[in-house]
């Protein structure tokens, strides 16, 4: 396992300092909305051996045991508190399969095609630009790599649709928009949805199986 930080020219959008502040109650309050869907979705990919995965955006590292211990990962997430939390989970398990980095989802620090999964849980609508995460998720990971994403996404419902952005105001003073849309957040990035569900009618969250259209020429040009 390797704790790091990568400092450059992190931001700290409001967002992050809100995740910070609440870092020590996140567990508690989102474990049973999250972990299940989370485990569930991971084990459904069948993670073969050797594949290098990134998580973007780990928070407290909820994920983290779902991850099976024949793949290498690598997990990312801005907020120092929440990244403390799950390098102590790493460390409580003996887990030696991950790699933790202080990282900003709006600016990878990797070389493109670096990973064959790319993974992101409830991070989406709490970025500044979620466009510009899915183009770095798009970078980084390689072609015909699976990009798996899960979020509340603005519901197409005449009634709530209005109901919902009218309280995105206050929802993103709490750090998260309500009224991101799928369509919105994957808008100009090449990438094939192979996928898209919820977990239980009742869910709030969607599930988004996907995998990336870029392709490499032999004169080695990404398109």
């Amino acid at each position: 396992m390797i704790f790091a930080q990568r400092e450059g020219s992190l931001r700290q959008p409001h967002e992050s300092k809100i995740y910070s502040e609440f870092s020590h109650l996140y567990d508690k309050i989102f474990s049973r909305f999250f972990c299940k869907r989370i485990a569930t979705v991971i084990r459904s990919l069948s993670i073969p051996p050797g594949a290098k995965v990134l998580e973007v955006g780990v928070g407290t590292g909820l994920s983290l045991s779902a991850y099976p211990p024949h793949c290498e990962v690598t997990a990312i997430d801005l907020a120092p508190e929440m990244l403390e939390q799950a390098r102590q989970k790493v460390i409580e398990h003996g887990w030696r399969h991950f790699r933790l980095l202080r990282m900003d989802a709006l600016n990878l620090e990797f070389p493109d095609n670096s990973f064959d999964y790319v993974t992101s849980f409830h991070v989406i609508s709490v970025v500044p630009d979620p466009v510009r995460m899915m183009r770095e998720i798009h970078r980084v990971c390689r072609p015909g790599g699976k990009i798996v994403i899960i979020n509340h996404f603005r519901t197409t419902k005449p009634v709530l649709g209005p109901l919902v952005d009218a309280l995105d105001p206050l929802t993103r003073h709490l750090g998260w928009s309500a009224s991101l849309r799928l369509s919105q957040a994957f808008a100009g990035v090449p990438l094939v949805i192979e996928k898209q569900f919820k977990t239980s009618p009742f869910s709030l969250f969607t599930v988004v199986l996907a995998h990336n259209r870029k392709e490499v020429t032999t004169d080695g040009v990404m398109h």
